[in-house]
């Protein structure tokens, strides 16, 4: 299971390595969000320094190393979201499922906890709702 406390101090940890890593390199990038082990960046200075940063980020710590996804088409798939880069410079998002995603959930006799078979019941549900409401949204970032 692990200790509770864990992810709150890997958390607290990759804080400071991303204010040292952010601090420390020569070239910044235009956009980062990370969210627990997953960083989302805009990198606006060339792939050849995008590959010297990220080699910047697995020097800082040998524990500590990260991979690298870069766009194909002007899509990223990230998380549970597909983002798009349009024409005008905007970003689109839209739920992504994973090739391999087969469209099971937990089976109603499995032997989950109520509260989880109902969890998963009502995140279909609010993400239908949403979707219903608006299917793409767009933001600008310059």
């Amino acid at each position: 299971m692990g200790n509770p406390l864990s992810p709150v101090i890997a958390n607290f940890y990759m804080e400071k390595f991303e204010s040292i890593a952010l601090e420390s390199a020569v070239l910044k990038p235009k956009i980062w969000y990370r969210y627990v082990d997953d960083t989302f960046v805009i990198w606006n200075h060339g792939l050849d320094s995008l590959h010297f940063f990220l080699k910047h980020l697995n020097n800082i710590h040998p524990n500590i190393q990260f991979t690298m996804e870069c766009e194909i088409n002007g899509r990223l798939p990230f998380l549970d979201i597909l983002i798009s880069k349009t024409d005008s410079l905007n970003l689109s998002f839209s739920v992504y499922r994973k090739p391999t995603h087969t469209d099971r959930y937990l089976n109603k006799l499995s032997n989950h906890h109520p509260c989880q078979k109902i969890g998963v019941i009502k995140t279909l549900f609010d993400r239908a709702k949403k979707k219903k409401k608006k299917s793409f949204r767009s933001y600008t970032f310059r």
